[in-house]
């Protein structure tokens, strides 16, 4: 008798590969973060990346992160996670939010006004930024479920 595969990935391993492919889409020369969005069924509703809204013109604004504020890209980049839940199809409570990097404070409000019930995140290489710890502080009081994911797998190769 054939038995089934035993080196598939686990569904946080594909959600987040999901995330991380995303965020190759991004034209940020300096961070890319990828963003998806689960329902309670495991279907992807929303995706997103870093990058400037649609329909504005991405060579025509700064890139840059640091200079006068209008000079940078903070004024113009929409992160990931918000891309994503502009994105979605559906209705996001009580989705699971896979994101390959921990959320800003801003995103945070986003995540938890949509009602997404837990965030699963890759990176948290900011825990110290104020906007971190404010989100951190925001998702506690909204008693939204934060998980750093942990793989079995260090390297998921996609080959075309």
């Amino acid at each position: 008798m054939i038995t089934k595969r035993s080196d598939y990935i686990s569904w946080d391993e594909y959600f987040m590969g999901v995330a991380m492919l995303s965020a190759f889409r991004s034209k940020d020369p300096n961070t890319q973060v990828g963003c998806c969005i689960v329902n309670s069924q495991k279907k992807i509703v929303g995706v997103g990346y870093n990058g400037l809204p649609t329909g504005v013109d991405d060579d025509e604004l700064p890139w840059g992160r640091e200079g006068e504020w209008l000079e940078t890209k903070y004024p113009y980049v929409c992160h990931a996670e918000l891309n994503a839940i502009l994105n979605s199809t559906s209705d996001l409570h009580g989705c699971h939010l896979y994101v390959s990097l921990f959320p800003c404070n801003e995103c945070a409000k986003a995540i938890i006004q949509s009602g997404i019930k837990e965030v699963v995140y890759l990176s948290d290489k900011y825990e110290t930024a104020d906007n971190t710890l404010a989100s951190k502080r925001l998702f506690h009081s909204a008693g939204i479920v934060l998980r750093q994911m942990q793989s079995k797998h260090t390297k998921i190769a996609i080959e075309i």
